[in-house]
């Protein structure tokens, strides 16, 4: 199976503060990797540096056929192929839920407004907001918008979606509409890479968990590990219900 992301001794810095410390790992077409450990261990900024939204330090990281490492990295057509989801949603207040969608396939991709809309529609209907086409992200709960941004994400057609903690703003309600809504994508097939404290999710959806800490892979394994942790860290990580 050949490497849809492969992190080769990453190493990324900021300032006096070294942040990755050697982080290797390898994610496979149609795998769900699950990213777990403490706040400061690392794992936002390693999602971010495959995005190419941090520049590493040294190291090697290859991204759907992109050297994001090198210098020459077109970062445009690696976003293409890489979509991402944040914590805070970031759907612009002054368009439609449909507008918001469809900005990027007709900037980037030059579609024209039908095309346009009629992919909107395609991916709110795989999100379950169809009907929430021509409403505006104030009209919608906070799990609503976070579906329409991993929409958002969809309509690029990405080979790989990232996610960074989307849920951990949400109550357990919201979050569990945004979750199915990630299942439903990893039953699809779509290769993924969350950083998530949602530890029964990763029980069950993940094909491999990585546990991070203090700027290092720790323990790497099935989501069947998460009940039979091999390091003290990832046992005091666990225990402490994060």
């Amino acid at each position: 199976m050949s490497a849809v992301v492969s992190l080769s001794n990453v190493h990324k810095s900021f300032g006096a503060v070294k942040v990755l410390k050697g982080v290797s790992f390898d994610i496979g077409a149609s795998e769900v990797i699950a990213v777990i450990g403490a706040s400061g261990s690392g794992k936002s900024t390693a999602l971010r540096c495959i995005n190419a939204l941090e520049t590493i330090d040294s190291g090697e990281i290859l991204v759907c056929g992109h050297k994001v490492h090198d210098a020459a990295l077109d970062r445009r057509a690696l976003r293409r192929d890489v979509g991402i989801v944040f914590q805070s949603y970031n759907l612009f207040p002054h368009l439609t839920v449909a507008q918001n969608i469809m900005l990027a396939p007709s900037c980037v991709k030059n579609m024209g407004k039908a095309e346009a809309r009629a992919l909107a529609e395609q991916v709110l209907a795989k999100v379950g907001l169809l009907e929430k086409a021509d409403n505006y992200p104030e009209q919608l709960s906070g799990g609503q918008q976070q579906r329409v941004a991993i929409a958002r994400s969809l309509a690029m057609q990405p080979k790989l979606m990232l996610f960074d903690e989307v849920t951990s703003a949400l109550d357990p309600q919201l979050t569990g509409e945004v979750l199915r809504v990630m299942e439903d994508l990893a039953r699809a097939g779509m290769s993924m890479i969350l950083v998530t404290h949602e530890m029964a999710f990763a029980r069950k959806v993940a094909s491999k968990v990585i546990f991070m800490h203090q700027g290092k892979v720790w323990e790497t394994g099935p989501g069947a590990m998460l009940d039979n942790p091999q390091t003290k860290e990832l046992n005091e990580f666990l225990s402490n219900g994060l």
